[in-house]
């Protein structure tokens, strides 16, 4: 198993995975983050980036049944893994920590 530091594009990715379990997938993935974060991005740096949350053991996917909408050809369902979910509560963990260590005064108020 690859290093399981996650980047911010990958816990981006990874985050999504959980939010549309049961289906999420490639092109259902891609449209999401869009939709939430106004980030265009191309389903290349997806794939890649399921391809790297894979090898780290943060999900699993396996083959959807044909569809019709798709001509029959069929999609590859992600779902997030207990090592994922760990790997996210650490990461929001660490953020709300040095979050609550920022002095007030620094927002300006």
């Amino acid at each position: 198993m690859k290093g399981t530091y996650l980047g911010e594009f990958e816990e981006l990715v990874l985050l999504t995975v959980g939010a549309l379990y049961p289906e999420a997938y490639g092109v259902g993935i891609m449209d999401d983050i869009a939709k939430e974060t106004g980030r265009s991005v191309n389903i290349s740096a997806i794939h890649s980036a399921l391809r790297r949350l894979d090898e780290k053991g943060f999900v699993t996917s396996e083959m959807g049944g044909p569809t019709n909408e798709r001509g029959g050809r069929r999609k590859r369902i992600f779902e997030l893994t207990a090592f994922g979910k760990k790997a996210l509560d650490e990461v929001q963990e660490q953020r709300m920590s040095l979050y609550n260590r920022i002095p007030n005064i620094s927002f300006g108020s």
